[in-house]
């Protein structure tokens, strides 16, 4: 199984992201067995002109994958309706798999990402035997990490242990409250164009999914890698956690024509996939926001919490943002325009409107009170 994330330039110079899926007819015209002198290719054609290609290389004891080979054509409008190139787009990447031994089959049904250029590659329940001898399908099967099983600790029951007589009522062991999940850290993420960074973000996520039970999950940083795309009107940060999140956010700059430009973020894209075999439980998409918005050539800062709605089943919560997509100079944050949320400034003057009006309040009851001792005494008759 396989599906493909796309990021492309539409007639308007934005970026927009897409989803391009395998049709329910594929075909496979051009693979080859391969033999000890020639490779052997796996390619598959579907949709509009879609291809997807691996070529796989063997020594004297295993054999794995070189090259793989993804071109995508931007004239299907059901997938691209407003791209601004057009004509099929082709996308060469370096293949992951390791050395399988021959005359194994190997088999991953845990998800698995290749990322190039604008495209990210998403595959799960993947079996595949190459250079197969003497035209026999092998039981013997090579499992790639994902799938490798690990010991668990057995569930302890839920009735307390008896050690008294058996006339003694058992009573259900004391449940513990779940452990709250932690604010997540801080990772510090970056874009180039050629030699020039031209975003940077430093930025703690979390995703709060509330389709069946809410479940927080944190994005772990040590883990996470980016890519993505920058432009002069449109950028595009995607942070793919290496195991089942892909979180994208694209940013534009609104007035392009007016004197003074600002930037901010427009749309909020979240993929979460199962970790077990690989489906897709979501993709959810938000692209009518307006937020995190600054003077071009600055940076936004937000240092406390701030939540996305992406949907009614997903929120993105940020923390210690400090964003920057366009013009970024010597890989460095320039001046930041903080949130409302940091800006303490405006407690200053409710502090002293309240020091203001407690102490006014005590002149007026000091006055009351005076005047109440000034009719002490006799009253005049």
């Amino acid at each position: 199984m396989m599906r493909f994330l796309i990021t492309y330039e539409t007639n308007s110079s934005d970026y927009k992201n897409t989803t391009l899926h395998l049709s329910s007819s594929v075909t496979h015209n051009g693979s080859v067995c391969g033999n000890d002198t020639q490779a052997a290719l796996l390619a598959v054609q579907f949709g509009e002109g879609h291809s997807w290609s691996i070529n796989f290389t063997k020594t004297n004891e295993t054999y794995q994958g070189d090259f793989i080979t993804f071109t995508y054509n931007t004239n299907d409008t059901a997938v691209f309706p407003d791209a601004k190139r057009k004509g099929p787009v082709t996308i060469v990447v370096k293949d992951i798999m390791h050395p399988v031994q021959l005359n194994n089959v190997f088999v991953c049904h845990n998800t698995d990402f290749v990322e190039a250029e604008n495209v990210t590659q998403i595959f799960w329940n993947v079996t595949v035997q190459a250079f197969v001898q003497n035209g026999t399908i092998s039981k013997k099967e090579s499992r790639c990490r994902a799938d490798t099983p690990t010991s668990a600790p057995t569930v302890p029951p839920t009735i307390a242990n008896v050690t008294t007589a058996p006339t003694t009522t058992l009573s259900p062991a004391p449940t513990t409250a779940p452990k709250p999940v932690e604010n997540p850290d801080t990772g510090n993420y970056s874009l180039k164009s050629g030699n020039k960074t031209c975003l940077l973000a430093t930025v703690g996520l979390q995703l709060n999914v509330s389709r069946d039970k809410p479940l927080l999950i944190n994005i772990n940083p040590k883990t996470t890698s980016a890519d993505g795309t920058c432009g002069n009107t449109t950028a595009t940060l995607k942070l793919n956690d290496g195991n089942s999140t892909l979180i994208s956010f694209t940013f534009v700059v609104k007035n392009a024509s007016a004197s003074v430009q600002k930037f901010y973020l427009k749309e909020v894209n979240v993929t979460l996939l199962n970790r077990l075999n690989g489906s897709v439980i979501s993709n959810a998409d938000n692209n009518n926001f307006s937020k995190w918005d600054a003077y071009l050539g600055s940076s936004y800062m937000c240092r406390k919490e701030q939540t996305l709605e992406i949907n009614e089943d997903f929120q993105v919560h940020t923390f210690n943002l400090w964003i920057q997509p366009f013009l970024v100079k010597a890989n460095k944050f320039s001046t930041a325009q903080e949130c409302s949320l940091d800006d303490d400034s405006i407690l200053i003057p409710i502090v002293v409107g309240a020091a203001l009006a407690g102490l006014i309040a005590i002149i007026v009851v000091a006055y009351i009170i005076g005047r109440r001792k000034s009719y002490a005494g006799y009253q005049t008759l």
